[in-house]
């Protein structure tokens, strides 16, 4: 069952719309991970995998992002989880309900070392940027073995083996997700996968990708407020001319997704880091242009009293800074500048 055949009819559809337009909460909602147990019941989590009608699964994350940026971060990682699972060799740990995160981000000062040498390990030291670990059942993480290689394990969450600290956690963007730092001491986990492949796997550029049609859900989601309102009779050339340039916007970076998409289907095992590098700085920008824009167009009204509108203006630009900025259009000049010449002929 695909979630782009089921999303649209009935109870749903509305679940989904009541969830996007709930009055906002200045605490955790306990809403967001009862909606992702709810979907995985009606098996709307298992999307077609990357390099298999990657624009259906792009589609389908861009949907739910445009619901809520929250939804879509755990949504997101939990259906990576799965993808990750299958590509590892390790799909039967999915077989068990259960909702899954990805958590690879590695910072100074966090490190989870791997104790043991079979497929059953211990876990002593830290683990950041663990992103809805309150609201999810278990978790892939990268972690170092003895010979200082990066090494996928799957853990349980809730072991009394872990300590969580949430204090830090002072977003107002994106707060429900609540990324926590996770302390292990002797946690039990199994390996998945060898060291090294998690990075090295053609799905990791792929859920990059991903990434991307979740900026574009929710910029689309935004820009759609104006396209609203610029139906109705009254004139206003300068909202015009927004709609205008959030149209030119979002049309280059639906292109752009749905070329990137193509590209990754025709050849499933490439590198896809050149594509999904463009690709993922085309939608940022796109992304920051329709802020901009509809924002300046529509002023404070929604910002203030549309629960929906005000969630996704403060969640994206949180949610884009999983792009690098900076570094990333480095990385991918680095990257063209050995490509040959001719990449931007029509």
């Amino acid at each position: 069952m695909s979630i782009i055949q089921d999303l649209d009819p009935g109870n749903l559809h509305t679940l989904l719309h009541d969830f996007a337009q709930r009055p906002q909460l200045h605490e955790a909602d306990d809403r967001l991970g009862q909606l992702m147990h709810d979907l995985q019941a009606a098996k709307l989590d298992r999307l077609p995998l990357p390099g298999q009608q990657t624009l259906r699964r792009w589609q389908t994350l861009a949907r739910v992002a445009g619901c809520d940026l929250a939804l879509a971060k755990l949504y997101e990682g939990h259906t990576d989880a799965l993808a990750i699972l299958t590509e590892c060799g390790a799909a039967h740990l999915a077989e068990d309900k259960g909702i899954w995160g990805v958590w690879a981000a590695e910072m100074p000062g966090a490190r989870t070392l791997i104790h043991g040498d079979g497929a059953q390990v211990r876990l002593s030291g830290s683990k950041a940027w663990c992103s809805g670990a309150l609201q999810i059942d278990r978790a892939l993480l990268t972690a170092w073995d003895s010979q200082d290689q990066p090494q996928l394990v799957a853990i349980e969450l809730r072991h009394p083996s872990q300590r969580i600290h949430g204090d830090n956690w002072q977003a107002v963007g994106m707060a429900a997700t609540q990324s926590v730092e996770i302390h292990f001491d002797d946690t039990p986990a199994l390996r998945v996968g060898q060291p090294g492949q998690y990075l090295s796997r053609p799905g990791f550029w792929q859920g990059g990708g991903g990434i991307a049609a979740c900026w574009y859900g929710a910029a689309q989601a935004l820009a759609d407020y104006l396209h609203q309102q610029r139906r109705q009779p009254r004139q206003d050339p300068h909202a015009d001319a927004h709609l205008g340039a959030v149209d030119a916007a979002l049309y280059g970076a639906r292109a752009a997704l749905r070329e990137c998409a193509a590209w990754i289907d025709c050849q499933p095992d490439a590198d896809a880091s050149l594509p999904v590098r463009r690709l993922r700085a085309h939608v940022e920008a796109a992304a920051n242009t329709v802020l901009e824009h509809v924002g300046r167009a529509l002023g404070a009204g929604p910002f203030c009293r549309n629960s929906h509108f005000a969630r996704l203006s403060a969640d994206l630009p949180v949610f884009l800074r999983q792009s690098h900025a900076e570094r990333d259009l480095a990385s991918l000049g680095q990257q063209l500048a050995q490509a040959p010449l001719g990449e931007w002929s029509l």
